[in-house]
């Protein structure tokens, strides 16, 4: 499958935003947008100019980099979120949201979303009693998400687990640190979303 390969600070700086793809390094004046905050490239510093659609694009652009979907992926989540009821962009974070990996981040037990891709992919993690080995599973409310036997030996989950004290918890999640495990008790709510997210865009590019 096509993945990303270079490097995610680049993608923080082309957005001109972090887009917290590195962990505890983007807290951290490590950072890249701290020390260079201007697109990479020898034109990185010039004032771009966006049209309409460019700056759709770009909007599009940021959300698949935040949670790591690429474009055959992401359109089909689009039209997911179309056919649903209610507002068509609230209703594609809501999808985006109850991806697998990225409640695994959501709930502490990865430090990012790429991380929260990888464990999950390499059979650490189960929704109800049974193991899930794909990052794009979504997620319903009364599910549970544990570890497997083999994540209870990994290190990597209880490190994460030690910083959850810094993150805030969506209400829609809930954690039990001591039995590492976690569950949905409700829907994601567009308003705990932090970023600057102008999703309605995205609902328009692709109503093209």
């Amino acid at each position: 499958m096509a993945r990303y390969r270079g490097s995610v600070c680049r993608q923080c700086r082309r957005e001109g935003m972090k887009l917290f793809l590195k962990g505890d390094r983007c807290y951290s004046d490590k950072c890249s947008i701290e020390r260079r905050n201007y697109p990479p490239g020898q034109h990185g510093q010039a004032r771009p100019k966006f049209s309409d659609y460019g700056t759709q694009l770009r909007e599009k652009q940021k959300v698949k980099r935040i949670y790591g979907v690429l474009e055959r992926q992401f359109r089909k989540t689009v039209r997911d979120a179309e056919r649903m009821k209610g507002v068509k962009g609230e209703n594609l974070l809501a999808l985006l949201e109850r991806r697998l990996d990225n409640v695994v981040h959501r709930l502490g037990l990865a430090t990012s979303r790429t991380e929260g891709r990888l464990l999950v992919t390499q059979g650490h993690f189960s929704v109800n009693g049974r193991r899930v080995s794909i990052p794009s599973a979504r997620v319903r409310k009364g599910d549970e998400i544990g570890l497997t036997e083999r994540g209870k030996k990994t290190t990597r989950i209880a490190d994460s687990l030690a910083t959850l004290e810094t993150r805030t918890l969506p209400t829609w999640l809930e954690i039990d640190v001591e039995n590492k495990t976690g569950r949905v008790v409700g829907d994601p709510v567009r308003e705990e979303l932090t970023l600057p997210i102008q999703e309605q865009l995205i609902i328009e590019l692709y109503s093209r």
